[in-house]
């Protein structure tokens, strides 16, 4: 028997305590995901359409169970309304999910122009360009186009979101009051 015992130090206890988190994590009792950049090249998976060859505000899924065909979670989306269409569908099929992101147009500097007599506004792929779906306010209906026609375009802060729907029209709503009515009239 040793005389030598270790002392447990702050250090020790952290690092212990930081373990058990972690190893929670994965097993599934506790996880927190984060929206990620949207790489160069990467397909839709609602519509298929290439996301970044194309303007306005993109959206990815995490599932709680599931996970998208051909890659790992997130699911990406070219646009709001691909990214409801592909929620309600997966909801309808028994598939829950666990956090929704969007482009938050509070967060970057967007520009807002007009192409082939559409109004459209910039795309944002970088991961600190998105936020929850719980704290965004939506503009809907407005004269902006995305890629799959009018932009449902979502700000953190509700006084911007005010400010784009007196600008460019549509109606102000929570991001998590969109509905498969709303989404199936654009």
């Amino acid at each position: 028997m040793s005389d030598y015992a270790p002392a447990l130090t702050r250090r020790h206890f952290i690092v212990g305590t930081a373990t058990v988190a972690s190893l929670s994590g994965c097993l599934g009792t506790s996880e927190e995901v984060e929206p990620v950049a949207i790489e160069s090249g990467q397909n839709c998976d609602q519509c298929g359409m290439v996301i970044d060859q194309h303007p306005g505000p993109v959206g990815q899924t995490y599932y709680q169970d599931n996970t998208p065909e051909g890659h790992d979670p997130p699911a990406r989306f070219c646009s709001t309304t691909c990214t409801y269409r592909h929620r309600f569908a997966k909801e309808q099929s028994g598939w829950t999910p666990a956090e929704t992101f969007l482009t938050d147009y509070s967060a970057t500097d967007y520009d807002v122009r007009t192409d082939g007599g559409k109004t459209i506004i910039s795309r944002h792929l970088e991961s600190e360009a998105f936020a929850s779906t719980e704290e965004l306010t939506v503009v809907a209906n407005s004269e902006i186009e995305g890629s799959m026609g009018t932009a449902i375009v979502p700000f953190s802060d509700s006084a911007d979101a005010e400010s784009f729907a007196e600008e460019y029209g549509g109606q102000t709503l929570p991001a998590e009051d969109i509905t498969r009515e709303l989404v199936g009239g654009m």
